[in-house]
């Protein structure tokens, strides 16, 4: 934070200015980023800052905004010291000069010797004789890359796993996914690779896309178009808090009608409502209510895992009451008298199933597909995120929802879009998948298969189903190793390499960690290397509406940590430079196209060659007009980016796509959107099994302030103070009847692990059932998720049911958390 404790220091008119996008959370605001040198500052006249404020006299409420947090003191690596200021862009059209509780620290999370950021990894570092020691990348890459080509030479590439990051923001771009996916998929050529959120490399989103709809097809802006808005499994207000604030709430408030009525001259335009799908009542609902009325506002608080019946139910009746597009559905879509018959379900049995009654559907189904007015379809947008993604059979789900949303022609039309709200921004270029066969990793590992595991840029000892089981495992299987690697005294680094493969083969695993702080894997690690965020390299990804921007690099990393892409040019580097020396020209020329000096040749390498002609196949969120994109057109666009697919350069700015679908065409075969049956399964055994055995409910999710495993928060003791430890709201009196009051330390336990939290009793929790804050460091939620996946092996992360009981009082959290309603009242 700031060193002036006492004021705000403004940068001078000679301070340099670079665009930033926030890293944290999907919405992806705009921000500016001053620097200059710490000696100097600006005055308060308009003409003496960069800002161009006149601070002399009281600024208007809400038409600036500055904290400490936005303020640091860096080093770069020639010594000098330097004062930077990260604030919101009010041009940027995401955020409009919002800040978010996380944005908003952004200043606070770039690395100096002294301040939240300090132990952030800085060289590489690898376990012997029980302790970490520090090394240089040649001695890193000696024993990693060595015993790569040892694991390459004797098993093939299987013997090599991954879990890795596929997204933009803090842990990716499309940089740093190209870099990692052309070692992994075309120079390793290892199949045996898992998302970092889900147990497989897969995608969240297999139905939509079969069915033609790729997951982020609007803009922003038709959030303030829309007659109605569905939020289903999203709480957006926490977790896409300024797209909520910015483009939410002003359509609720009545505050867009004039841009309804540019738009769609002629329509009738009746007051915006919104409908949520959750079972718990969330601060999003309540601040809904707050902006909307409440008359405005309709909570379907459904049983858990039962969002199939409920889209069935409304699809069922609405179908029935014929307010369908028939033309649209003829003219642009397949499967339409399938998915009616096999989804077929009253709203009785509808209302059996989710336990909403049966006069709240109807509303819901009224106010969302019920023609406004003669000839004027309701323009409705849905969106969704974990709770159907991470819910029961998130293939069905996404089925059932798009089906609902097809025979109403609610995609393609401004105003409307079927989409994820997302939690991470977007920023995928890799070469294809090199498996057939999709597979669970995680059981891989627990099962003893695999040599070397590398966990890149994700933590999967807190975020990944069955948690405690993985990290039993691999805690077991790496202790193998270390116990091999101590016992090599004076071995050379080609000695060490043998030495753990020949530990591999007893039951063994190698652990690699690439992060940018230390993490709990690294309590089976033995080797961890430093990597880069946003600031310290050039880093391109998009948001929730495909908005592409860079974030310019405008310091320098701690010590010798790099870009992700370029650890990875440096792996695929030295393994090329070893099987040179081999003469085994073959194995070398996989480990060509490398040859990478900044992040930026990353980029061209992939984003930009896509489609090209001669080019191999590439998949990227860029598509074939990647090649329009360059850094300095970026630069051009500044915060507002282009959103992707670009179309093309002219007039000096990039040209991207507002909306998708919008002339009928879909992403299949034959351009027809896909309906695809799903009737209603109910609960997956396993599930059910567990439901029936333990008494609660154990609902998880993300919260405002604290951001994903805690890896910067967990330093933050303004952020710590409020969530020392993963928190799990109960309804009162089901904390009464157990004798655990606020603050208490409470162990949720069932089949799969066991995990502690902190108790906050919350009115709006029902009986029986929790909310539990996941990724934490000190409570670790997914120690109890389950076992069970999809078909293609999505796991239920919101599907587990756990008993509760009271350990004891912990008296500090009592004194120093506030237990109030973290609803807005």
């Amino acid at each position: 934070m700031a060193k002036d404790k006492d004021r705000i220091v403004l940068p001078p008119v000679t301070a340099q200015r670079t665009n930033m996008t926030c890293h944290f959370c999907i919405v992806g605001c705009g921000y500016h980023v001053y620097k200059w040198p710490e000696d100097q500052e600006g005055g308060r006249a308009p003409n003496q800052n960069a800002l161009g404020v006149d601070f002399r006299k009281q600024m208007p409420p809400l038409t600036l905004i500055m904290t400490p947090a936005m303020e640091n003191v860096i080093t770069d690596r020639d010594g000098s010291r330097k004062t930077i200021m990260i604030v919101p862009d009010k041009s940027c059209v995401v955020n409009s000069g919002l800040s978010s509780t996380r944005g908003g620290k952004l200043a606070s999370y770039m690395y100096t010797a002294d301040g939240i950021t300090q132990e952030r990894l800085r060289s590489p570092r690898v376990y012997v004789s029980d302790q970490w020691v520090d090394t240089d990348w040649d001695q890193a890459m000696a024993l990693y890359a060595g015993l790569m080509k040892k694991v390459l030479d004797k098993d093939g590439p299987n013997g090599i796993v991954f879990s890795c990051f596929d997204h933009g923001g803090a842990g990716g771009g499309f940089e740093n996914t190209w870099g990692t996916g052309k070692l992994m998929f075309s120079a390793l050529q290892t199949p045996m690779v898992r998302i970092h959120n889900r147990p497989a490399y897969n995608s969240e989103c297999h139905a939509t896309r079969e069915m033609g709809i790729g997951e982020l097809n609007n803009s922003y802006e038709d959030a303030e178009l829309a007659d109605v808005i569905w939020s289903v499994g999203a709480n957006s207000y926490e977790t896409q808090t300024n797209y909520f604030l910015n483009h939410w709430v002003p359509n609720l408030q009545g505050g867009t009608l004039d841009k309804k009525r540019k738009w769609f001259a002629g329509e009738t335009f009746p007051k915006t409502k919104v409908v949520f799908v959750d079972p718990r009542r969330t601060p999003t609902i309540a601040v809904a209510e707050q902006v909307a009325g409440k008359d405005n506002v309709l909570h379907l608080d459904i049983q858990p895992g039962t969002d199939i019946a409920l889209f069935n139910g409304i699809f069922t009746y609405v179908v029935k009451q014929g307010w369908i597009d028939r033309d649209f559905i003829a003219a642009h879509t397949n499967g339409f008298d399938d998915a009616v018959k096999a989804n077929n379900l009253s709203l009785d049995e509808c209302s059996k199933i989710t336990g909403v009654p049966v006069e709240k559907i109807q509303t819901a189904a009224e106010w969302s597909y019920k023609p406004k007015g003669p000839g004027q379809m309701t323009r409705t947008m849905h969106t969704y995120e974990k709770g159907i993604i991470w819910g029961n059979d998130n293939y069905l789900i996404q089925s059932s929802l798009v089906d609902l949303v097809l025979a109403t022609h609610n995609v393609g039309r401004r105003g409307t879009g079927c989409v994820r709200m997302g939690g991470h921004q977007e920023g995928y270029t890799r070469p294809p998948y090199p498996g057939n066969t999709k597979i669970y990793i995680d059981q891989e590992l627990i099962h003893g298969k695999g040599r070397m595991m590398t966990w890149w840029g994700c933590n999967n000892f807190q975020t990944s189903n069955n948690a405690q089981g993985l990290r039993d495992v691999v805690l077991r299987r790496s202790q193998i190793v270390k116990d091999a690697m101590q016992g090599a005294r004076g071995a050379t680094t080609e000695q060490m390499v043998d030495v753990i493969y020949d530990a591999t083969s007893r039951g063994g695993l190698f652990v690699a960690s690439i992060n940018i702080y230390p993490t709990k894997l690294d309590e089976a690690a033995h080797l961890v290397l430093p990597a880069t965020h946003p600031g310290e390299m050039n880093l391109t990804s998009m948001n929730g509406e495909r908005r592409m921007r860079l974030s310019e690099k405008f310091m320098d990393p701690p010590g010798t940590a790099m870009p992700d892409c370029l650890i990875a040019a440096r792996v695929a580097n030295t393994l090329r430079d070893m099987y040179t020396r081999d003469g085994n020209t073959k194995m070398a020329s996989r480990f060509d196209g490398f040859a990478w000096k900044t992040e930026e040749d990353a980029f061209n390498d992939g984003f930009r060659r896509v489609g090209q002609p001669g080019v191999e196949k590439i998949d990227s969120q860029g598509g074939n007009t990647g090649n329009l994109v360059t850094y300095e057109r970026l630069r051009v666009m500044g915060n507002n980016g282009v959103q992707l697919p670009t179309k093309a350069w002219e007039g000096g700015k990039l040209v991207g796509t507002e909306m998708m679908y919008t002339d009928g065409k879909f992403d299949t075969a034959d351009g027809k959107a896909q309906f695809k049956p799903s009737p209603w399964p109910g609960l997956p055994k396993l599930v059910a099994d567990l439901k029936a055995k333990y008494r609660f409910w154990i609902n998880n999710g993300r919260t405002n302030e604290v951001w994903q495993t805690v890896y910067h928060d967990r330093y933050n003791e303004f952020v710590r103070s409020r969530d020392p430890m993963a928190y799990i709201e109960m309804n009162p009196g089901d904390a009464q009847e157990l004798g655990i009051g606020a603050g208490d330390i409470v162990e949720v336990y069932n089949d799969f692990g066991s995990t502690y939290a902190m108790a906050y009793p919350a009115a709006e929790i029902k009986h029986d059932q929790t909310f539990m804050v996941f990724g934490h460091i000190n409570g670790i939620q997914d120690d109890v998720t389950t076992t069970w996946t999809d078909r293609n092996i999505v796991p239920y992360y919101k599907g587990t049911w756990a008993n509760i009981r009271r350990v004891g009082p912990m008296e500090e959290y009592k004194r120093t958390v506030s237990f109030k309603s973290r609803r807005f009242v």
